[in-house]
Formats: structure tokens, C-alpha cells, sequence
């Protein structure tokens, strides 16, 4: 019986170790591809110019106009993203939020996707045809005059594949930096739109 006792406290001591071995590493995984990138919570939403290449055709915006859209979107709560890629990830959470702007009309959401690249011309190609196989109606796609990594000071994380900034009354509430569009979540991101539409 005691035998038996300490091989059961052995075996619960075990699984207690790979329980928390395995949690430790279950966390180091889901925070390995994400990095700190973009302004920051409590930050200002600073303006910066950006060229549109195509979407949200009812914004009043020419292609090929430059603008700040930031600006434009004065103190309305909006999403600005940020991105290297253009893969299924991105293309779901942009689909998300293009319906999201039409369930918050009444809340003026706002939404824009920078597309960045190594030279202007590679980006705008991008974005445009970024635009056309996202189908969205309401987001505009546009390539930032700073087009390898976005404004100076917005702190854009060279090794972030996408950043996603949520901010309200020109104010960040939150971003998040993901170093693989693989890894965007579409959980974390609608939970933060829907604190900046509350």
C-alpha cells in the first residue's frame, strides 16, 4: 500500500511537470509569431499620406488620389491594417471587417488596408489585386508613401507580416503584430472591434 501511494505521487508529480512543461510551451508557440508592432495602446492615431488603389468605391475617393485617410476618418472608431501579405488570412479578417462596417453604420465604423511593398509600383499591383479577389465593398486599399514599412512613426515592425491597429476618438485601444499571416487571429481582432463600436 505505501509503495503503491508513493508511485501514485510519483505518477501525479510526473504528470504535474509535463502539465506545466506543456502549458509553458503551448504559450511560447502561440506568442512566437506575434510581435509588438504599431502604436500602442493610449498612443495617438498620427495622420500619414497615402495613395488609394482601389475599393470602397462610395467614399468619394478617386483612384490614384492622395490622401490621408486617417484624417478623413477623423474621430469615427476605424481598423487600419497593415500588410506584407495578402494570403487567405488577411483576405478573412478583411472580410470580416467589411461586414462589420455594415453592421456599425450607425457607429461610422471605418476600415482601411496599407499594403506594402519593396518599391511602389510591386505594392500597388498588390493592393489592387488584393482588392479584387477580397471582394470588399466598403474598404479602401492603398499603398503609404513610407510603402516598405509605413509611417516613421508608427513603429511598424519590419518582422511583422501584417499589423492591425484598432483605435477610436484618435486614440489606439490596441494592435497587434503577427510575423506570419498565418497567424492572424480573427477571435482577438473582432473582440478588439467590438470594444471600439461599444
Amino acid at each position: 500500500m505505501k509503495k503503491f501511494f508513493v508511485l501514485s505521487l510519483g505518477l501525479v508529480a510526473a504528470m504535474a511537470t509535463a502539465c506545466v512543461t506543456g502549458t509553458a510551451q503551448a504559450e511560447e508557440a502561440a506568442t512566437a509569431d506575434h510581435v509588438k508592432s504599431g502604436p500602442q495602446g493610449g498612443d495617438h492615431l498620427g495622420p500619414f499620406t497615402v495613395t488609394k488603389i482601389a475599393g470602397a468605391e462610395d467614399d468619394g475617393v478617386a483612384e490614384g488620389k492622395k490622401l490621408c485617410y486617417r484624417c478623413k476618418n477623423g474621430s469615427r472608431p476605424q481598423v487600419v491594417i497593415f500588410t506584407r501579405s495578402t494570403g487567405p488570412e488577411v483576405a478573412a479578417l478583411v472580410a470580416k471587417l467589411d461586414a462589420a462596417m455594415v453592421e456599425h453604420e450607425g457607429e461610422k465604423l471605418a476600415c482601411f488596408v496599407n499594403v506594402m511593398g519593396e518599391n511602389p509600383e510591386a505594392a500597388a499591383e498588390s493592393a489592387k489585386k488584393f482588392a479584387m479577389t477580397s471582394k470588399a465593398k466598403h474598404i479602401p486599399f492603398v499603398v503609404p508613401n513610407e510603402f516598405e514599412n509605413g509611417p516613421d512613426d508608427y513603429g511598424i515592425n519590419p518582422k511583422a507580416e501584417v499589423t492591425v491597429t484598432f483605435a477610436t476618438d484618435g486614440t489606439v485601444t490596441a494592435s497587434h503584430g503577427f510575423a506570419s499571416a498565418s497567424e492572424v487571429c480573427l477571435d482577438t481582432c473582432m473582440a478588439d472591434l467590438a470594444a471600439i463600436v461599444k
